[in-house]
């Protein structure tokens, strides 16, 4: 648009005020009762998601729950929000989440009595690229197993039920009903009502001025009426978080964002039509659009170079007294969102402004909240973080009440756990991630994403600095590490995509290379603890399925639920008697050591827990020339019989004393290095060129992905987590149900074997052409859904496309066919035996077997 008309386009918004306050308050400015003196569950902050959590508690029976609000209810973001519900998310784990929170919406104004003001349209996200409609078909995909109803519609359906668009460029829409907006002052209050209904106490003006942990676990709430004590407390201060986790040592990555929209005035086109019109995503011109009784509102996300943080608050603290309030609007920074709404809806053109909202939403640097007990102190648990909290709330309340319920949570959900974060998270990087996540939010969402602001952190290993140009890297948990590496001609840097791209053929170089001779791939950012003392085996046989290994031993061990699912996979070694090394993937770092924490407190074992992810490096070195490379580097024998598979030596290795283990991820024979981190780079260095006659070279993880697949090693996280339960994960093997130790999770296996499995883990070949499974796809069978992949790759060594995935147990034997959609289309798919490709321990055992036989 021309400027001229840009600044007429200015001289129409009739009003910049903010809204008039929502229809009314019923928050007393004083406390109103007397305060009770204690609390099963205490929950710090009234807005939506605070409120919601209290109604499921309290709902789910649970006495004493107890809501303290430092204003009224409804301040901070919840009060302005737009207040848009929809069952999409790219995510697969928060896709239940969105399901929740609209089937309580839908009933909770018959249960209340307590008017909500849901409307439900539907809505549909515009396409107009051919990489959006690939999107579209890939976001297809992961939802068929859900029961969500969401439909790919072309162009004309589009125009029907959005007749307002200009259609020059829609391509296509993703379509789903029972989308749209409900009032969120409306939904606290019902919620409110509901949590008092069902027996919870809800406190306003009741700012809490203190927290101090007990002895025992619990916590003593300090406000100006008096102090609760509480078995567990619950920080949902949207954005005070960062406050109120400063009183006990917390520094939570949030930052408030403005966050803009703009309401029309009547539109006559509008007013005009029979029923209303869905909520509208346009992806490429970045906003939202929804129906406001006959006018229009929408709203914008700015690129990150024009999007607004409030790192005041971050630095200063929220000004004392802010709650309903609101900031300056700013029309130039929005306006070429604008001309793109107009474009794709003209009769915006001609509409009158009667609001712009600005107010503060909160981000964390991923976007995602953060979900649940914190690592590092007991019962202290955070519902915060909510860039959307209207639609999380009424699922995040189930999630939350379900877990605190029973001791465990109800399904995966492990990309909002609070523990993702750590000491590397520090201001900066926080606010380049949320200025990124900001401007990214409707960006193309493609597979194997990455997102490079903020980075590196300061969490980087001793061969960043080697293998930096070498490689792509990978942000795992803070890390850098490398997904594969470049040689001279490849097609360098990150080209996303939703078929096959650049890295194919460097990732079919590396499993070629692990497969034939020796590579080398950084491992350090595996979580590592050590865990010792007088109970420390007896605390480890209580906490996982497995035996504990025998001094100098290793083995692979699973903690489970109350309920048996999966909670964690560890790789365990004894060092020395009652000294034990924990391994787990760098993703579930300190979420596993809180479990670990959590019961040795409650059982009150005298260990002692150490985390050394961070001072230690590993190196993994595999093929079938790693043991000739290492040899020349030791005077330890690496011989088969010397040194057997999982076991551990602590040997001397280019001069410098180091743990050694003999695994690989890989499949193949190989070692992991634990080394002292100053020292790895001197390590790595003695080891390349130790192997220069072997032909020895770097690998990154996408390799070990595939060379894992083709093994048949399961990945916790994809084939397991805590919607699976061992058994039918096909991890019998390392499931010990006649040990002694009545270890948890133990009683409800017993249960689950007697009933016997529903559905099992297949392992599957696809005939597909320029395009893997990744996980999360839906099986077919004679049309109907039966499953999903869980994980997927190219096997570089049988040359065709595998996959995980779970299988109705009819379904699941070798041979029956079945189809996995990708990107719209249904590929042939056969159950088969695993695995394709043997491990190095079972070929070399399988070839003495063949040698002793006469």
């Amino acid at each position: 648009l021309s400027k001229s008309f840009r600044e007429d386009l200015k001289g129409r918004f009739v009003c910049f005020a903010p809204p008039p306050p929502p229809r009314s308050f019923c928050g007393k400015n004083m406390l109103g009762k007397r305060l009770q003196d204690t609390a099963e569950t205490l929950i710090i902050g009234g807005g939506c998601v605070g409120v919601s959590l209290a109604y499921h508690l309290a709902k789910a029976g649970q006495k004493d729950v107890v809501l303290l609000e430092k204003s009224e209810l409804t301040a901070g973001s919840t009060w302005h929000a737009a207040g848009l519900t929809t069952y999409y998310h790219p995510g697969i784990n928060l896709k239940k989440i969105h399901y929740h929170s609209i089937k309580l919406y839908e009933q909770l104004e018959a249960e209340t009595g307590q008017a909500v003001g849901f409307h439900q349209p539907g809505s549909v996200r515009i396409a107009s690229t051919p990489a959006r409609v690939d999107e579209m078909k890939y976001q297809m995909t992961r939802t068929h197993w859900h029961p969500t109803p969401q439909f790919l519609i072309g162009p004309k359906k589009v125009h029907e039920l959005f007749p307002l668009l200009n259609m020059d460029k829609v391509l296509a829409g993703l379509y789903t009903p029972g989308d749209g907006h409900i009032d969120p002052y409306s939904l606290t209050m019902a919620l409110a009502a509901g949590a008092r209904m069902y027996g919870a106490q809800i406190y306003s003006s009741a700012p809490v001025t203190g927290l101090s942990p007990t002895l025992d676990g619990r916590w003593d709430v300090q406000t100006p009426h008096g102090t609760i004590q509480a078995n567990r407390i619950v920080n949902a201060t949207g954005f005070w978080a960062r406050e109120l986790g400063q009183m006990i040592g917390f520094e939570h990555p949030t930052i408030p964002v403005h966050h803009q929209y703009v309401v029309t005035a009547t539109v006559p086109e509008v007013k005009a039509l029979k029923k209303e019109l869905p909520v509208i995503r346009d992806l490429e011109g970045s906003y939202y659009l929804r129906q406001e009784r006959d006018g229009l509102l929408f709203g914008p996300y700015e690129r990150e170079e024009k999007m607004v943080l409030q790192d005041s608050w971050v630095r200063d603290g929220v000004p004392p007294g802010f709650g309903k309030e609101l900031f300056e609007s700013d029309l130039d920074r929005i306006m070429d969102h604008v001309e793109m709404a107009m474009e794709m809806v003209p009769v915006l053109k001609h509409a009158d402004i009667i609001n712009i909202v600005s107010g503060p939403i909160t981000y964390t640097p991923d976007l995602l909240p953060m979900i649940g007990p914190h690592q590092g102190v007991r019962n202290y648990w955070t519902a915060i973080g909510f860039g959307y909290g209207v639609i999380h709330a009424g699922g995040v309340g189930k999630f939350l009440s379900d877990w605190i319920m029973s001791g465990e949570p109800p399904y995966d959900l492990i990309e909002c756990d609070p523990n993702r974060y750590g000491k590397w998270t520090t201001v900066p990087f926080l606010c380049a991630k949320a200025r990124e996540s900001y401007g990214f939010n409707n960006v193309v969402g493609y597979p194997k994403e990455e997102r490079f602001a903020g980075r590196p952190t300061s969490r980087v290993s001793a061969l960043y600095d080697l293998l930096k140009d070498k490689c792509s890297m990978g942000f795992h948990a803070g890390w850098e590490q490398p997904h594969y590496f470049y040689k001279p001609g490849d097609d360098v840097g990150y080209r996303p995509s939703f078929t096959r791209t650049n890295w194919f053929g460097p990732v079919g170089r590396e499993c070629k290379l692990v497969m034939e001779k020796v590579g080398v791939i950084d491992l350090s950012p595996f979580g590592k603890f050590i865990v010792k003392g007088k109970d420390s085996h007896k605390l480890l046989d209580r906490l996982f399925a497995n035996t504990m290994p025998k001094v100098g031993l290793t083995n692979i061990s699973h903690m489970l639920t109350p309920r048996g699912r999966v909670y964690a996979e560890v790789t365990i070694t004894q060092l020395a008697p009652g000294e034990f090394m924990l391994i787990t993937g760098s993703g579930s770092e300190l979420h596993d050591l809180r479990w670990i924490e959590r019961e040795a407190a409650d059982g009150s074992y005298e260990v002692d827990i150490t985390n050394i992810t961070d001072s230690i490096g590993v190196l993994g070195v595999a093929g079938p020339n790693s043991r000739k490379v290492l040899q020349k580097l030791t005077s330890e024998d690496l011989s088969d019989a010397a040194f057997k598979f999982l076991h551990c030596k602590s040997i001397q290795l280019a001069g410098v004393h180091l743990r050694a283990i003999r695994i690989s991820y890989t499949g193949e024979l190989g070692w992991e290095l634990y080394v002292d981190m100053p020292k790895m780079a001197e390590v790595y260095q003695a080891i390349m060129e130790a192997g220069q006659e072997e032909g020895i070279d770097n690998f990154g993880t996408y390799a070990m992905a595939s060379l894992r697949l083709e093994k048949g090693f399961r990945g916790w996280g994809a084939e397991m987590n805590c919607d699976t339960n061992p058994l039918e994960a096909g991890l019998d093997y390392f499931i010990k149900l006649n040990k002694p130790a009545d270890f948890i999770g133990k009683k409800a296996l017993h249960e689950i074997k007697a009933q016997g499995l529903v559905r099992k883990l297949a392992y599957l070949t696809l005939d597909t052409d320029n395009i893997d499974p990744e996980g999360n796809e839906t099986i077919w069978h004679e049309g109907k859904v039966v499953g999903n992949t869980t994980s997927g790759a190219y096997s570089y060594s049988t040359q065709q496309s595998l996959a995980f995935g779970y299988l109705p147990i009819q379904l699941a034997t070798v041979g029956q066919k079945v189809e996995v959609e990708l990107l719209g289309r249904k590929y042939p798919a056969t159950v088969v035996q695993e695995p394709l490709v043997l491990t190095e321990p079972t070929r070399t055992r399988l070839q003495k077997k063949a040698k002793s036989r006469p």
